[in-house]
């Protein structure tokens, strides 16, 4: 592009920017977030772009023939998305790659409308997750019993936590009722007998609560210089975790178990 004008500019500043919310989104380190959009930036004619990043907000600025667009957007944390990452990369490439400058913001804004955003069905979901928490049951000495109630609570707790999100409860009472929930259930092992290991029933079922992708995006962003972000990451993982905590000792008091893990 030989000339850009405002009106251009600022649809080329609006792509960017929602390049970088929808990568914040669905779980982006803050290095790729500010990355790609700086190179989508480029790659449809801008001189430089400038990107700030905050746990909650994007700062974007894009510089065009000593001409300056700034715009500020909110975030909203949505579940993490693999694969919609990879659609926003090969999209950048392919807007690196493309010679024909001439319908490249419109080519460019489609591909962005038709991202493909589907998920798994909740109830594929949350078998899956029912089984993992019981195959770390199973690895870790508990018996077919045990197992199958892992399996159980561990399924029941993936629902309840993909209900309360899609009905948009805060994220840390969805994870202390998650969790409450999850070792409820776990706990029933110890009024039936079941097994010989109970305590392995209620540490699996809330194997699914454990914060991982946030824990090392938040390493990731503090090695790599982005510190305040890291650390507002790691604050909201910590705050996962002990809400976590909550949810556990909240049932095991109701239910007056006192020698959990002993």
């Amino acid at each position: 592009m030989t000339s850009i004008s405002y009106v251009q500019q600022q649809h080329i500043t609006r792509l960017c920017v929602r390049c970088g919310l929808l990568l914040m989104q669905y779980g982006a380190e803050s290095a790729v977030v500010v990355d790609l959009s700086k190179r989508l930036g480029i790659a449809l004619g801008m001189n430089s772009v400038e990107c700030s990043l905050n746990f909650n907000a994007l700062t974007l600025t894009t510089i065009c023939d000593e001409r300056c667009i700034t715009t500020t957007r909110d975030t909203i944390n949505q579940s993490i998305n693999v694969n919609l990452l990879v659609q926003i990369q090969k999209i950048v490439n392919k807007t690196e790659a493309a010679t024909n400058n001439n319908e490249l913001i419109d080519l460019t804004t489609t591909a962005f409308d038709k991202l493909d955003k589907t998920v798994y069905p909740t109830w594929i979901v949350c078998v899956f997750v029912g089984v993992s928490c019981a195959a770390f049951a199973y690895l870790n000495g508990g018996s077919w019993a045990i197992t199958a109630v892992t399996f159980i609570a561990g399924m029941v707790a993936m629902f309840t936590r993909i209900y309360l999100s899609k009905h948009h409860f805060n994220p840390f009472i969805t994870i202390i009722v998650t969790a409450f929930i999850a070792s409820l259930i776990g706990s029933t092992t110890y009024y039936f007998n079941v097994g010989d290991s109970a305590d392995i029933a209620v540490a699996s079922s809330v194997l699914l609560l454990v914060p991982s992708f946030p824990l090392i995006n938040s390493l990731s962003d503090i090695l790599k210089g982005y510190v305040n972000i890291g650390i507002g990451r790691a604050v909201f993982a910590y705050m996962l975790t002990l809400s976590s905590c909550v949810g556990i000792v909240m049932a095991l008091i109701l239910l007056q178990i006192q020698h959990w893990g002993f």
